[in-house]
């Protein structure tokens, strides 16, 4: 008898566990056939795991000059143009897209989680493999979602593949590569993540940040067609030195070497601005404050939990970038689409967001994408300060110095002010409800202190001590740590970086290079004690 009731209590309890279970569990036939990189059964050698991470990034900046087969490049308007930099991508190229695809199905993902939509438990291993699987197909959809918009209005097939397969079909063979590059940077993220060291997404940000801050500072090529003038900063710096007569700096050189009037956005200020941003943001990774920790059963065994000042990272300012990335392509979308500028109120309406005409851009020297007027424009990133500070300080040349647009004092201060006050508060909220969702809040962290068997000395073994010792410090550091991350990404932006690079992404870089030294450190350390691997492996 006791062993029938056993059975039927182990029945019952599996019946409730397959109750329980997601409704993602009803995409698994499909997950299984996405096509995906397979994880190595050993242990990968450093030397190899660094072979596999070059290889890739060399394959990324490959990607980045395979230019789409087709395209009609003079008539190509390049929606994310002010946001290049952090989506690693390349206009016109295999890269066009970038990792926006894979942000946002990620994000989509880590919202639904952690906002229980999608009750997975990502400790259990199935649960964690169809959360992966899933997360697969989100991409595979938002590649589709974000490609189509492309090729109606933005990426238009050329003269000569249209008189030679029509015009529907010549877009399908742009939209088939917007596809194709996309999913084989999914790929190469899986590759670096499996087989490499890091993050894909993180390694190809980085190098397009990197990219974009060489060429800005070193690039001897013109910045315009039909002058001599060089566009990086060094070379810049020394053919004004060199060209200009003795006495004449004063008269004109030096506005433009600081603030680049008539060749931005690479100039003095900027790369200044790009090595301070560097230097702060290093020096901010490395304040924290450390929770003494010891073994409730290992007498002796002591440690510490860090709580960093950037303690949600840069994911606020990545947040706050897809926000200001899609009220850009939004009110572009209903400014200069075929079909959405018709929509009723919001279509090729001023308010929402205006921007110049192919003409005015090229007599203003702007881009198309740079909005004018409108929500749009007070929400646009500030690119530097000759859009700000030249203005203010000279108003007889705000034509030349702000976009070739004559602007008021007043709305000079209110776009700057707008900008602002829209990633400080911004990023101070994302920094808390990214927190909360992420299971790295009070609560959560004191579970998995607990959970290790470990305590704070001089308090009970509980949860609920641990929880009221860490909510003196991590919901103000969240905060703090969202707020410090929106004045530097803003800061950095009302400044200017070399290469267009943007405050965002010299902040996502440093933070990336220095996660990546540390993963470099801790894979060499398992290499030479291979003991230490296995217990991470226990661990994990």
């Amino acid at each position: 008898m006791p062993d029938k009731e056993k059975s039927e209590e182990e029945k019952t309890t599996e019946g409730e566990q397959k109750k329980d279970k997601s409704i993602l569990y009803m995409l698994k036939p499909l997950i299984d056939r996405v096509p995906a990189i397979a994880k190595s059964d050993r242990h990968v050698p450093f030397n190899q795991k660094m072979a596999w991470l070059i290889g890739m990034l060399v394959f990324y900046f490959i990607m980045t000059n395979v230019f789409l087969f087709g395209l009609d490049k003079g008539s190509t308007i390049d929606l994310f143009a002010s946001y290049r930099a952090i989506m690693a991508g390349a206009q016109g190229t295999l890269m066009h897209l970038g990792i926006g695809p894979i942000v946002t199905g990620s994000i989509i993902m880590q919202l639904f989680t952690g906002a229980k939509i999608f009750k997975l438990d990502l400790k259990n291993e199935e649960d964690r493999t169809v959360y992966q699987g899933t997360q697969k197909l989100v991409v595979l959809v938002m590649i589709v979602v974000e490609s189509f918009p492309q090729v109606y209005g933005f990426l238009n097939p050329s003269t000569n593949l249209i008189n030679s397969v029509g015009d529907f079909p010549a877009r399908m063979v742009i939209f088939s590569q917007l596809v194709l590059g996309s999913y084989i940077v999914f790929l190469m993220d899986e590759v670096v993540s499996k087989w490499g060291i890091g993050s894909g997404i993180s390694l190809f940000i980085a190098a397009g940040v990197a990219n974009s801050i060489f060429t800005g500072t070193f690039n001897w090529l013109p910045s315009k067609a039909g002058t001599s003038i060089p566009s990086g900063v060094v070379p810049k710096t020394i053919y004004f030195l060199q060209q200009s007569p003795p006495g004449s700096l004063a008269s004109g050189s030096y506005e433009e070497l600081l603030f680049g009037i008539r060749y931005p956005p690479n100039t003095i200020l900027a790369l200044v601005g790009t090595v301070a941003i560097f230097l702060i943001v290093a020096y901010m990774e490395s304040m924290k404050i450390e929770i003494p920790l010891a073994h409730g059963r290992a007498r002796g065994a002591r440690g510490r939990y860090p709580i960093k000042l950037m303690y949600c990272s840069n994911i606020p300012v990545i947040l706050m970038s897809a926000v200001l990335a899609n009220i850009s392509m939004f009110a572009l979308l209903f400014w200069q689409h075929p079909m959405m500028s018709q929509a009723w109120g919001l279509g090729h309406n001023w308010m929402f967001g205006g921007y110049p005409t192919p003409t005015q851009a090229e007599q203003w020297g702007i881009q198309q994408t740079t909005p004018i007027s409108g929500i749009a424009y007070y929400c646009s990133s500030v690119q530097g300060a000759r859009e700000w500070v030249l203005p203010l300080i000279y108003p007889e040349i705000a034509p030349v110095g702000f976009g070739g647009i004559h602007r008021p004092q007043w709305q000079v201060f209110a776009h700057v002010g707008v900008f602002v006050s829209f990633m400080l508060v911004g990023s101070y909220f994302f920094a808390k409800f990214w927190i909360e969702t992420t299971n790295m809040g009070p609560e959560a962290v004191a579970k998995q202190i607990q959970s290790q068997g470990l305590q704070i000395p001089g308090f009970r073994r509980d949860p609920k001590i641990i929880q009221k010792v860490l909510e003196r410090y991590i919901p103000t550091i969240t905060g703090l740590s969202g707020i410090l991350v929106g004045l530097l990404a803003a800061g950095a932006d009302l400044i200017g970086t070399v290469g267009n690079a943007s405050g965002t992404g010299v902040l996502l870089s440093v933070g990336i290079m220095i996660q990546m030294y540390e993963a470099m450190g801790r894979e060499q350390l398992m290499e030479m004690h291979p003991f230490l691997r296995q217990f991470m492996k226990e661990r994990g």
